[in-house]
């Protein structure tokens, strides 16, 4: 019952901010023109040097309580300082930073939503002029001038995520991009290490056409190339996924993703083993069936081929199910 008496204190103070702020601006059409103007002339160029503005209780008085205004401002209310013992509040400015990112990026530049940060250090004014009392919290303000319970983003029984924060956007301001994830380059940092290490291991050993034409090496070249794609390496690339994700809650990492159309970088490496040793069961169990050696070393390499594809496909299942939990089959354990 407090909490909800608290909303609703919150939602009056901000309707009466902007009744009482709003008279104050100027009536005339040609200066409130200029006026709106300039508003927008400098907010733009404080995007262009940071997505997300930093602003002073001065500059949010101004920019997003007092009128003219024909935009949107989401406002993130946080405290970053290390001494406040925020958990939630670095992944999510973290998260901030990318959905401002690609709403004004170069190829979706606007002018209609711009995204601005109030720290509590240095704008405590603004926490108690909106009576917000607990961090981070995400504020839209129309250009409309109206306020309503859904100008609240609800961090209830959600991840403060950047693309769940998109949708939130799109609905408020009925602009809508695509969330583009900051560019990892892990991938090509590791592709360069172990292409140069393949070029130097075969100029040190002198190979020639017949080592490289080789059966053996080709086979594994190509069982290589398969798990790496099956994998989901190539996907999560093009995707430009992250390699983990932090829990704004907990600050925990999660190396696998919940959801059944995303997959993290660490992701793919836990797949790309779990299917490595599968093959390698499988290679064991041809290995025991074709070949010559005395029948003790034939039953242990049957024994551990068969102990590796059971352990590694079941837990490839249990992979499975834990993304998509309706999933009917499995296999040894969950």
């Amino acid at each position: 019952m407090a909490e909800v008496w608290r909303f609703w204190c919150l939602l009056l103070t901000i309707v009466v901010a902007l009744v009482f702020v709003a008279p104050g601006t100027p009536t005339h059409p040609a200066r409130w023109k200029k006026v709106l103007a300039k508003k927008v002339s400098q907010l733009m160029d404080w995007t262009k040097k940071d997505r997300v503005i930093r602003m002073s209780d001065t500059m949010f008085y101004h920019f997003v309580l007092d009128a003219p205004k024909n935009y949107s401002v989401i406002v993130m209310l946080t405290a970053l300082h290390e001494f406040n013992s925020c958990v939630m509040c670095k992944g999510a400015a973290e998260e901030f930073q990318i959905l401002a990112n690609s709403y004004q990026g170069p190829g979706a530049f606007t002018t209609k939503v711009f995204f601005a940060m109030v720290d509590y250090d240095e704008s405590p004014e603004v926490f108690e002029a909106l009576q917000v009392t607990s961090v981070p919290s995400f504020f839209h303000f129309s250009a409309q001038w109206k306020f309503t319970t859904d100008d609240i983003y609800n961090l209830r029984g959600s991840d403060i995520v950047a693309d769940q924060m998109a949708e939130w956007v799109a609905e408020r301001t009925h602009v809508s991009v695509r969330i583009r994830q900051p560019t990892n380059y892990h991938g090509l940092l590791k592709l360069g290490i172990l292409l140069a290490l393949t070029g130097g291991l075969g100029y040190f050993l002198k190979w020639n056409r017949k080592s490289i034409s080789c059966r053996i090496l080709c086979e594994v070249l190509t069982l290589c190339f398969v798990i790496v794609m099956t994998s989901g390496q190539m996907w999560t690339y093009i995707r430009g996924e992250p390699y983990v994700q932090r829990d704004p809650r907990t600050g925990h990492k999660h190396y696998i993703s919940k959801f059944s159309q995303a997959q993290f970088a660490a992701e793919t490496f836990i797949i790309s083993l779990f299917n490595m040793c599968v093959t390698l069961g499988v290679v064991l169990l041809d290995k025991a069936a074709t070949s010559t050696m005395n029948i003790i070393k034939r039953k242990m390499m049957c024994l551990a081929g068969m102990c590796l594809v059971a352990i590694f496909f079941s837990w490839l299942l249990s992979l499975f199910r834990f993304k998509v939990t309706d999933y009917p089959y499995r296999f040894l354990w969950d």
